[in-house]
């Protein structure tokens, strides 16, 4: 009988591609992962991976092989949301998954609320421009500027954001000569920042950033034009470059696999979401 850890850690490098990818994710080094799919190997009796001078390569046995982990895998994550879909306790940690500007403005300044209303619930905030999976269990809950589309999730519209351009006061009253601030180049394409580049019309980017919040910091201390929703600008006083101007409006979808969707700590803490956002 092979050793069902083996399994966890081939079908990853599987996945990732790389024994170094895999190794960063389980939190291990390189060596540990190699030795667990040697132990694999030998418990199958099959050749999982060619080994190369400076990769590992999967076989047709370790591709197949790879397909029935990935299955597992699956099925694990679908076990834990039936176990947790049926909690009625609201205890435990719940993980959600939102972009940062959002939950560092609207939910993080209100986590003692929740902690005092639900002292024996643990929550975990990830501030991530990309959607988690709410299959692979990345996340319980999502927040996202795109509606989910995966017919196992149950997705809510909590409202819609507003874009605009602000700027510090000081700079406003100093220059006319406007320069921008925007993503850096792991955003190209994103609606957001095809935006920015329409309102710039060729006037120079001075200063990227991956993070919205970096980008209003810069903006508050004078570095330039930044595209915001009004409750971040507010947050770092800045004010409308043109009150009439242009807007870009994104909707605000919240996601959560339908195993899960009424487990009480789910529950809970998508409740919460809902006064955050209406506050």
């Amino acid at each position: 009988m092979f050793d069902w850890e083996d399994l966890r850690y081939f079908t990853l490098f599987a996945k990732l591609g790389s024994l170094s990818a895999a190794a960063r994710q389980l939190r291990v080094d390189h060596a540990t992962v190699a030795r667990r799919i040697a132990a694999l190997e030998a418990a199958l009796k099959l050749k999982l991976v060619d080994r190369r001078q400076r990769a590992y390569v999967l076989t047709e046995d370790g591709q197949r092989v790879s397909q029935f982990g990935e299955q597992m895998t699956l099925s694990s994550f679908a076990l834990e949301r039936f176990a947790g879909g049926e909690q009625a306790q609201v205890q435990g940690e719940v993980v959600v998954s939102s972009p940062p500007g959002f939950v560092g403005s609207l939910i993080a300044p209100r986590v003692g609320e929740l902690t005092r209303r639900h002292p024996l619930l643990q929550l975990r905030l990830i501030g991530a421009k990309a959607r988690a999976s709410l299959t692979r269990r990345e996340a319980d809950i999502t927040i996202s500027l795109m509606r989910p589309s995966e017919p196992t999730l149950v997705a809510r519209r909590l409202g819609q954001m507003e874009f605009r351009l602000y700027a510090s006061p000081d700079y406003l009253a100093r220059t006319r000569d406007y320069s921008f601030i925007g993503y850096d180049d792991s955003m190209d394409g994103s609606a957001q920042q095809n935006w920015l580049l329409e309102q710039a019309n060729g006037r120079p980017i001075t200063l990227t950033s991956n993070d919205l919040r970096l980008q209003a910091i810069a903006a508050a201390g004078g570095a330039g034009v930044v595209s915001l929703p009004a409750f971040m600008a507010a947050e770092h006083r800045l004010v409308l470059v043109d009150p009439d101007g242009p807007c870009l409006v994104r909707e605000i979808w919240l996601a959560v696999h339908e195993d899960v969707r009424n487990a009480a700590p789910i529950r809970a803490v998508m409740d919460f979401i809902v006064e955050c956002v209406g506050a």
